[in-house]
């Protein structure tokens, strides 16, 4: 446990972050976390607390990351990293069980976040968040308009789209969902029809939560791509939105000053709009 609360005595603001313990959602979520604390001023000091398992903590310790992104750590309580693809049902099984227990006896011990931000898969979050009188910033890290085709699951059912057989039904169109333009049964996310799908109900759960129990939502988007469906969600659900951009590293931008485009951004370039 690298924070003290002597430093979240002197700070601002303090957020803590918590990520659903997979590379996939960890690496966006410090990306994101990263930007956030180099916002810190002298006058307006942050602190972000980013809690991971001990196992986790020996993967991340030797990233370069702001001074003021700290790592709480919490006991091994879900099966490792290295084994967990071998049962994946009874990790998942753990992470929604046994990981809210010891990060809710974290906050015992440290000084009151002003916000939690947490993944949104994790959605005991909220209850800890609820209980404790701490907002909670809910993190989507993947398409807005998975989102949306989530939240609207219900629509899909009502048009015979929900667990469709794509043999038979793989070309037929959607073109009912807010925001969204027509796409076709065999595009919507796997998780509706693939090995995933046992996951499906916890899923709706999370997004369930975000719409009707969370403070915030925050989503990753490039703005030109899915505008639309932004400004769709915000006319329908109560929580505020704010997005960010993609949350993946910033490449070296001195590797692409004053030269040329590639060729595949020219060619991009020439293609018609929304082809």
């Amino acid at each position: 446990m690298e924070t003290t609360n002597v430093d979240q005595a002197l700070c601002n603001c303090h957020i803590l972050a918590i990520p659903y313990p997979g590379r996939g959602h960890i690496n966006p979520l410090m990306n994101l976390c990263k930007l956030i604390a180099t916002t810190s001023t002298p006058n307006h000091l942050l602190q972000v607390s980013f809690i991971v398992t001990e196992e986790w903590f020996s993967f991340l310790k030797s990233e370069q990351k702001p001074d003021n992104i700290k790592f709480l750590t919490i006991p091994n309580v879900i099966p490792s990293e290295k084994d967990r693809s071998k049962d994946l049902s009874g990790f998942v099984e753990a992470v929604y069980t046994k990981m809210e227990a010891p990060i809710d006896s974290i906050l015992d011990g440290i000084s009151k976040p002003n916000v939690i931000l947490v993944d949104l898969y994790l959605t005991w979050a909220v209850r800890i968040g609820e209980r404790r009188n701490i907002p909670v910033a809910s993190f989507w890290l993947m398409s807005p308009t998975v989102f949306s085709i989530l939240h609207h699951h219900q629509l899909l059912l009502a048009n015979g789209h929900f667990e469709a057989n794509l043999t038979e039904q793989g070309e037929e169109v959607v073109n009912y969902i807010p925001g969204i333009k027509p796409i076709c049964v065999k595009d919507l996310p796997p998780v509706f029809y693939s090995k995933y799908r046992e996951m499906l109900p916890l899923i709706l759960e999370a997004v369930s939560l975000l719409v009707n129990k969370a403070q915030y939502a925050l989503f990753t988007i490039i703005e030109p791509l899915e505008s639309q469906v932004i400004e769709a969600l915000q006319a329908e659900i109560p929580v505020p939105i704010f997005t960010v951009g993609p949350t993946i590293p910033y490449m070296d931008t001195e590797l692409y000053t004053n030269k040329p485009s590639p060729n595949y951004l020219l060619w991009l370039d020439d293609q018609p709009k929304d082809s």
